[in-house]
């Protein structure tokens, strides 16, 4: 009867033994499975490919060429695919149903046409910001020296159209200065306000410092105290129809990453 009680015992304790390791081994395989798929799971997420197409202001012409080289260096297998104007005319254009993945524009008012319309995917994050400069022909020939110099006798300006964010600062500058002064054209972006100047069409224009320092070797630049009360900030956003919804999502998360702030910075951008 004791050897037959002992030889019970034993075998209860050799599968409750044997029940404790196969658990044992069970969680390990389970604990090694969650992890090996909770990190492949981002790597799967981050995956971008096929073109991203940019709305951006042309203020942000130079630097986001720039940039967008270096996301398809990152993301082998996109192309980003940009179209530069001024930024009222993008907004137009966004919400009257132009395919595009991200909007950056150079001012919030025309951002928020966009987000009026409820077009962007998400809350537009500030990224850069932009003061105003005197653009004059290289070695300023007509002496220009600050903003009243713009309103001189035969002095001729040219000016960005006041729904274009470079016009709405260009007048917010010269309201602040107390300057009145009628331009000699209106462009409907600062790249073409800025070929005023260097065609030799006009005396001064008032662009973007950023386009100043981009053209320094056709061009001089003339600061002038007013610029700080127009200050742009510019803000980026994807946008809620966006054929490349994961593109949209990697490239505005690139522009606010350390390497594209050097690049941004490098180019007279402030940061915000």
């Amino acid at each position: 009867m004791t050897t037959m009680r002992r030889t019970a015992i034993s075998a209860v304790a050799a599968l409750a033994l044997a029940a404790g390791l196969s658990a044992c081994g069970s969680g390990t395989s389970g604990s090694t499975s969650g992890k090996d798929s909770s990190s492949s799971a981002p790597s799967s997420g981050a995956k971008v490919s096929g073109t991203v197409t940019v709305f951006a202001a042309a203020s942000l012409q130079g630097t986001f060429t720039d940039l967008g080289k270096k996301f398809e260096a990152a993301h082998p297998g996109t192309t980003v695919k940009f179209n530069f104007g001024g930024s009222s005319a993008l907004a137009q254009s966004i919400v009257s149903g132009a395919p595009a993945d991200v909007f950056a524009a150079a001012s919030p008012a025309t951002m928020k046409t966009v987000t009026d319309a409820k077009d962007a995917a998400g809350d537009p994050a500030v990224f850069v910001r932009n003061t105003l400069e005197i653009a004059v022909p290289k070695g300023n020939p007509k002496h220009i020296s600050s903003l009243k110099d713009l309103a001189g006798s035969g002095m001729k300006v040219a000016l960005c159209a006041k729904q274009v964010p470079c016009g709405s600062a260009a007048l917010t500058a010269l309201k602040a200065g107390g300057v009145d002064l009628t331009p000699v054209t209106l462009e409907q972006d600062v790249k073409a306000a800025l070929t005023k100047v260097e065609l030799g069409e006009v005396d001064a224009s008032l662009v973007y410092r950023t386009d100043v320092r981009a053209d320094a070797g056709k061009i001089d630049g003339v600061d002038f105290p007013e610029a700080a009360k127009a200050v742009n900030d510019y803000p980026i956003a994807a946008l809620a129809k966006a054929p490349n919804a994961g593109g949209a999502a990697a490239f505005v998360a690139y522009v606010q990453s350390a390497e594209a702030k050097q690049v941004l910075t490098a180019a007279g951008f402030q940061a915000p």
